[in-house]
């Protein structure tokens, strides 16, 4: 099982609805042990989603907690601090797209390739509405937690 993220870069969420989050969540990882996690670390929602998984790890040490950079450059930060903190990095075929299209691009692999896509999309613009669109248009499974 890939879960993915796509959530507003700028959002205050209540605490109920982060609860909300990590209790969907542990309910899938105890019905998927091995659970992947693919994370693209912009903004407040993907900030909440890594922090409860990172804390959920403890207690469910099998989960792979995986950031997805839209970029290769290694002077790129996000991917320099990505390797200490994730369990790993992956990087999609993104060589012969614009640098900036690249998160785009690195939003919609994310979904091409994920079984489930949680979500906290509140607003009818930007890269999160963007990509929950597109996953709608491809007819992925997914849960807004801002609905």
């Amino acid at each position: 099982m890939i879960i993915t993220f796509c959530g507003h870069g700028n959002i205050n969420i209540d605490q109920s609805v982060a609860d909300e989050i990590k209790e969907f969540l542990i309910e899938k990882i105890k019905q998927y042990p091995n659970a992947k996690f693919y994370l693209g670390g912009y903004g407040d929602f993907d900030s909440l989603a890594f922090s409860i998984l990172r804390k959920l790890k403890k207690d469910f040490p099998n989960i792979e907690l995986i950031f997805i950079s839209p970029y290769l450059d290694s002077s790129y930060s996000k991917l320099q601090i990505a390797n200490e903190i994730y369990d790993c990095t992956l990087y999609p075929p993104l060589e012969t797209v614009p640098k900036k299209y690249a998160i785009l691009k690195r939003n919609e692999w994310m979904v091409e390739n994920c079984d489930l896509l949680v979500a906290y999309v509140k607003y009818s613009w930007g890269g999160a509405r963007k990509t929950l669109d597109y996953a709608i248009r491809k007819k992925k499974p997914y849960i807004n937690f801002a609905e």
